[in-house]
């Protein structure tokens, strides 16, 4: 079925699902493939669970007028949210992506955003190429503004869904050392993330917003039109910022040339932070939200899903940065956690996955940092330390963790909690 069509039977059932657990009223079932699924053999319990059409790709599921067969499914969905993008050219979209930071940055942008118009974001870590697409068959007539964030961990990708979403403006947050094994080297990294960079360039979109104070982004970026972002002292930043305090919330202060400096008390952890919050400034700036809103978007904003996220519960002080992991978040939170005044420190690490043959590498380095954080005590968590033959307590895995915890339970500790989310440490707030 033409793509125009397939549109037309979006505008009358405007909600998109592919998975059939999960089918809202009147909805449209999109029968994806996979590895291990089959997303074809669901189409009729979709139907019965309430969704109105089933998009599938094998013709012979299809057994009455509320199938519709196409060739590729998956092409399919990719397609109907290209050209749902296209039919709403007055709305501005911003594409993020990054190695770090860009879930954060994202709710920053959205929160800030929202001050002065409606917003539709990615909702949780939706960045893949299915994702993106559930994503911009969000947008509303009424919206003024799409966040879509990307990831990637093969060359190609950022591509790939740029070309999806046709951005009017890309933002990239930074490149750090993470999925090596897909990327071949950081080197690979670097390539993959200016793929956002080489879209709007070719394109002829408005621009970017570019940290300033990252030598490679800047590198990358070349001659781009950009809003430009960064440290206090920044060569050519329009906009700077700076940590005034972590105790043990970022309090960070910001200005533009002639303008007082902002001062915004925030409820994330880790000094960090303090590029996704000037990044979320840069944007709010440039599309006129006022110093007040930005200020209260940010102050006002509460991280969630395990990302730079200050639990008390009663009995420890976590710092719970369980969702994710590579070199780079690492060093940046244990650099973060060495500032921290507080007695009784510890740390619980897991792996880092996707490194490839720089796995072992990298985990040594963690190890030889841990010594900076002045940690009371440590524990690694999974098979890439396990092969540092490190002199800090080893566990085979988050399971392991938990019986340790219940047969001795741990207080009065402030813990940092990082690792890979293969690992499952975000299991553990709630032994501690």
């Amino acid at each position: 079925m033409e793509t125009e069509k397939l549109y037309q039977l979006f505008r009358q059932h405007p909600v998109v699902t592919t998975d059939s657990r999960r089918c809202p009223q009147g909805a449209m079932f999109f029968a994806l493939r996979g590895e291990n699924f089959d997303g074809n053999r669901y189409a009729e319990k979709a139907l019965e669970a309430g969704c109105a059409v089933a998009v599938v790709d094998n013709p012979a599921v299809a057994r009455d007028g509320r199938y519709v067969v196409v060739k590729d499914a998956l092409a399919a969905l990719q397609q109907l949210a290209h050209y749902h993008r296209e039919q709403m050219p007055g709305k501005m979209i911003i594409q993020i992506t990054g190695t770090n930071g860009k879930t954060t940055t994202k709710e920053l942008v959205a929160a800030v955003l929202r001050e002065i118009a409606p917003v539709q974001w990615t909702q949780g870590n939706l960045n893949n190429h299915i994702g993106v697409p559930l994503t911009l068959l969000t947008l509303q007539d009424d919206d003024g503004f799409g966040i879509i964030e990307t990831g990637a961990n093969h060359p190609g990708e950022i591509a790939a869904l740029s070309r999806i979403v046709n951005p009017d403006m890309g933002l990239v947050t930074n490149v750090g050392r993470a999925h090596l094994e897909g990327f071949g080297s950081f080197e690979g990294v670097k390539r993959t993330k200016a793929e956002l960079y080489d879209y709007i360039r070719e394109n002829g979109k408005i621009g970017i917003f570019l940290n300033a104070s990252d030598g490679n982004l800047t590198e990358m970026a070349g001659e781009l039109p950009a809003v430009r972002y960064g440290l206090t002292g920044t060569p050519g930043a329009e906009i700077w910022g700076e940590v005034v305090a972590c105790t043990p919330f970022v309090r960070f202060r910001y200005r533009q040339e002639h303008t007082a400096w902002q001062t915004v008390e925030t409820h994330l952890i880790g000094a960090y932070n303090i590029h996704n919050l000037m990044a979320a400034v840069a944007v709010g700036m440039q599309f006129g939200v006022p110093f007040s809103l930005i200020n209260k978007a940010l102050s006002e904003y509460r991280p969630h899903n395990n990302r730079s996220e200050f639990r008390d519960t009663g009995r420890n002080r976590l710092i719970i940065d369980a969702y994710n992991a590579n070199p780079t978040s690492m060093a940046a939170a244990l650099d973060n956690f060495r500032q921290i005044r507080a007695e009784r420190k510890m740390l619980i690490l897991g792996d880092m996955r996707e490194l490839g043959k720089e796995s072992e590498a990298e985990h040594r380095h963690v190890v030889e940092k841990i010594r900076e954080t002045e940690a009371e005590t440590v524990w690694l968590v999974g098979e890439n330390f396990a092969c540092t033959q490190s002199d800090y307590r080893l566990f085979r895995d988050v399971e392991e963790v938990e019986q340790e915890l219940r047969a001795h339970p741990i207080e009065g500790r402030t813990i940092l909690i990082k690792g890979s989310n293969g690992t499952g440490l975000f299991r553990l707030p709630d032994s501690l």
